[in-house]
């Protein structure tokens, strides 16, 4: 029997809170419970960064007395941050999962997970690869930390089924039933969130040098941080909107920071816009999207300027904290766009990643517009990493 649509948005939202209620539990250090029915898999994990001595003696408690075929005491880490500790050679693909000595306490594991703590002497700490971890899960609980903005590193524990009927079962004397997801279903709700939003608020805010100017507030579905929409002047939906896609950059954004153009960028699209028309009163969007330090939020962000500090570049940076080069997604920015009636964009930008991007989400790029500033002292490689690196044009 098909379920209807009313049974289909109702398991929807109760997949929705339940995700919800674990990236909060991961945030205030708790343990989850990840499942899988295909091979009634069950597994707890917690966020490393956030592992706790009561926590970790919690998850501890919860494996096997015996290190066995079923698991114990796992840390599941990207290849980027086991290769940094000499676990793994540098280039592999997927994650590490790394077998734990019983002994090893709250303190060695956050910093296992922090390439901006000080150094563990790893094969000192006795631990070594395992593969005994099922994938699935593994892959869940990153893409789970991820989610939290938490650094991508979790402490699970796989759970054998002993006689339980299901994977939940297994799971019940360890952590409550609305800590508990199945994460067959985290990519495709993962996809529907990117561009679930909804029109929440709007008013007229003046700006400098662009008066004519309306802020719109979109809300994604999981009551995460609003994008913005700062709509300038009165854009034609008829014709290719001339738009910006800025991704927030407290430091840059509001501090004035020196370290990235980012502020430049932000105040230049706004001066851009406002000056576009014939008669200088121009009308375009800036999309000011909460997506911190390329989408790993601003706590990440800064960890990443320490290791740049170090000596990485801003992409080596963000592969040396275990995220991808660029963790943004652009289905919000393009859902903005189509609520607010446009389809085709002249899009202000260096970046070809963002042209693909719109592009592969149903919004057309007519022309890329050059948005260049100077470069300073503090800045200069960062720019120059930016065109080697990630193929920006200047």
């Amino acid at each position: 029997m098909r379920l209807m649509n009313s049974d289909l948005q109702a398991k929807t939202a109760s997949y929705r809170a339940t995700v919800e209620r674990c990236l909060a539990e991961l945030r205030r250090g708790g343990a989850i419970g990840l499942t899988k029915q295909a091979g009634n898999l069950a597994a707890l994990a917690l966020a490393a960064e956030m592992v706790e001595e009561a926590s970790l003696a919690s998850l501890q408690a919860a494996a096997p007395a015996k290190d066995s075929e079923a698991g114990s005491l796992r840390l599941v880490l990207t290849v980027e941050r086991a290769s940094d500790l000499g676990l793994m050679p540098a280039g592999g693909r997927g994650l590490a999962i790394c077998r734990l000595p019983a002994e090893i306490g709250a303190e060695a594991l956050r910093q296992l997970a922090d390439p901006t703590a000080e150094k563990e002497d790893t094969p000192a700490l006795g631990i070594a690869l395992a593969d005994d971890l099922p994938m699935p899960l593994a892959e869940a609980a990153i893409d789970l930390a991820k989610a939290a903005r938490l650094l991508p590193a979790a402490l699970m524990v796989a759970l054998p089924q002993n006689g339980a009927a299901n994977p939940e079962a297994a799971l019940a004397p360890w952590v409550d039933g609305p800590f508990v997801l199945d994460c067959a279903g985290l990519t495709a709700h993962q996809r529907a969130l990117a561009g679930s939003l909804k029109r929440v608020g709007s008013a007229r805010v003046p700006l400098e040098g662009a008066e004519e100017t309306e802020i719109i507030a979109f809300r994604p579905a999981d009551g995460g941080k609003e994008h913005l929409a700062i709509v300038i002047g009165r854009p034609d939906p008829a014709q290719p909107v001339l738009v910006r896609l800025h991704s927030e950059c407290f430091t840059g954004d509001l501090l004035g920071s020196l370290r990235c153009d980012c502020g430049d960028q932000l105040r230049g699209a706004i001066e851009t816009i406002a000056k576009s028309g014939p008669d200088g009163k121009g009308a375009g969007i800036v999309l000011y999207l909460a997506q911190e330090g390329r989408g790993i939020g601003l706590i990440n962000k800064l960890r990443a300027y320490r290791l740049q500090d170090a000596g990485a570049d801003t992409l080596e940076a963000n592969l040396q904290l275990g995220f991808g080069a660029d963790e943004r997604v652009y289905q919000p920015a393009a859902e903005m766009l189509r609520q607010l009636g446009f389809t085709a964009v002249r899009l202000l930008t260096n970046n070809p990643e963002k042209l693909t991007g719109l592009e592969q989400c149903g919004i057309r790029v007519a022309e890329r517009v050059p948005h260049v500033f100077p470069s300073n002292d503090h800045n200069a490689q960062y720019l120059i990493t930016k065109a080697r690196r990630f193929g920006h044009m200047f």
